[in-house]
């Protein structure tokens, strides 16, 4: 309820004959409100105030005025009193909103800051939604469209909301011009590698962060923070040549040494296997939705490191049965299926798309690899090359010492005589 002293105040004020003197009057009284007005009064008065220029009898040209004072100190109030004022504010103006759409415009902008301040972001998106853009009152140029569209795919990405911020990106995409200010266009590849992220599209996110990473005019930190999403993003897609190809280029970047995702990113690119520890220090460094939950249980990243431990497996091992397979795997039996049989359900599907090269044994319970064409790959050709790499090895740390003995006689003498 407002207050006795500001009801009495509007009741004078509506009663007054002459208009010009009643926009006075109402100019006068805004501020006497903001400055008398107990804390917990102040937006009812403000409410019971609004409700009074647009319901008395002053024509929308004459009250344009008054709403553009009554903005500018509404933007100076508590983010609280801005939420109770602007909410009204807004549904009030929707009845007249193509008249004062500029005012509309503006209030639905201060409602949205006050959202977002209280982290309401859906609340913010929603409210910002209701800005006419393309109205023959208001002129909206293509930069300004793209930049309310951006806010509000971030908004929405604040609260995870993917479907209503890929509905505003792809208004976006549908512009006839093109972006041209830099920093609208880096927060729209940023928004869609967010979009694609959450969508699990993984290989795509890793490679939109990755390009922000090398954008120009971002901050060093916040590059290494994309950096480090792309690493996140390609640890976590399928495994195959397509993440091959995506885990080289995040690994030759000289900048990924300096995040905390390149050990897991290494040894993935090295084909090398990882362990429980490794995989639970990286799990802490993920999003909530990439951590979720699949239909069969397991969570994306419990698959992608199966995946990724079977492609290295098929590096050391020519062939291997199903069991011990699925103990390196570190599988567990469930329900009705070995630790065996979920190895074998793994590599068949792997093979089937063609992320795996080899073949399956069913009845022998063995898995036979193969990294090059299986119809022509001579049997034992990976033993050779192990024999041939221990070789070489043997060969080089010969001609090590060798030279050593060379260069410092005395010193390799004296380690003969000990």
């Amino acid at each position: 309820m407002a207050s006795q002293k500001i009801t009495s105040a509007l009741a004078e004020i509506e009663t007054s004959g002459n208009p010009q003197n009643k926009l006075q009057l109402y100019n006068n009284l805004l501020s006497e409100i903001v400055t008398t007005s107990s804390e917990h009064e102040l937006a009812q008065d403000l409410i019971y105030y609004l409700d009074s220029v647009l319901t008395e009898d002053i024509s929308i040209v004459a009250a344009r005025p008054i709403l553009d004072a009554f903005i500018a100190t509404l933007q100076k109030l508590p983010a609280e009193t801005k939420i109770k004022v602007g909410q009204h504010a807004v549904t009030l103006l929707q009845s007249r909103s193509t008249s004062v759409e500029e005012q509309d415009a503006q209030l639905r902008e201060l409602l949205a800051d006050a959202y977002e301040a209280e982290e309401e972001y859906s609340l913010a998106a929603r409210t910002l939604q209701g800005i006419h853009v393309d109205s023959s009152q208001r002129l909206v140029s293509d930069s300004a469209k793209v930049r309310l569209w951006i806010r509000i795919v971030r908004l929405y990405l604040e609260d995870d909301d993917t479907t209503s911020a890929e509905a505003f990106l792809n208004r976006i995409k549908n512009l006839p011009s093109k972006i041209d200010d830099h920093e609208l266009m880096l927060h729209f590849k940023l928004s869609q590698a967010r979009i694609l992220d959450a969508r699990r599209r993984f290989l795509d996110a890793s490679q939109e962060y990755f390009n922000v990473s090398l954008a120009a005019g971002v901050d060093e930190n916040d590059r290494l923070q994309a950096l480090a999403a792309a690493i996140r993003c390609a640890v976590l897609a399928p495994a195959g040549p397509q993440r091959s190809r995506t885990l080289s280029t995040l690994y030759k970047d000289d900048r990924a040494t300096s995040v905390e995702e390149f050990g897991i990113l290494e040894k993935m690119f090295l084909d090398r296997l990882l362990n429980a520890e490794e995989v639970a220090a990286f799990s802490e460094r993920l999003a909530p939705h990439q951590l979720a939950r699949t239909a069969d249980g397991t969570t994306v990243l419990d698959k992608a490191v199966v995946e990724h431990n079977l492609v290295a497996a098929s590096k050391l091992y020519e062939n291997i049965k199903t069991d011990a397979l699925g103990a390196i795997l570190g599988l567990k039996e469930s329900g009705e299926f070995t630790a065996g049989e979920k190895a074998e359900a793994y590599a068949a599907r792997m093979v089937e798309q063609e992320r795996l090269k080899g073949s399956i044994d069913q009845i022998a319970g063995v898995i036979y690899f193969d990294s090059g064409n299986v119809s022509t790959a001579a049997p034992g050709r990976h033993i050779r090359q192990w024999d041939a790499g221990v070789q070489g090895l043997a060969e080089d740390t010969e001609r090590v010492a060798a030279s050593i003995v060379d260069a410092f006689p005395d010193f390799a003498a004296g380690q003969m005589v000990h």
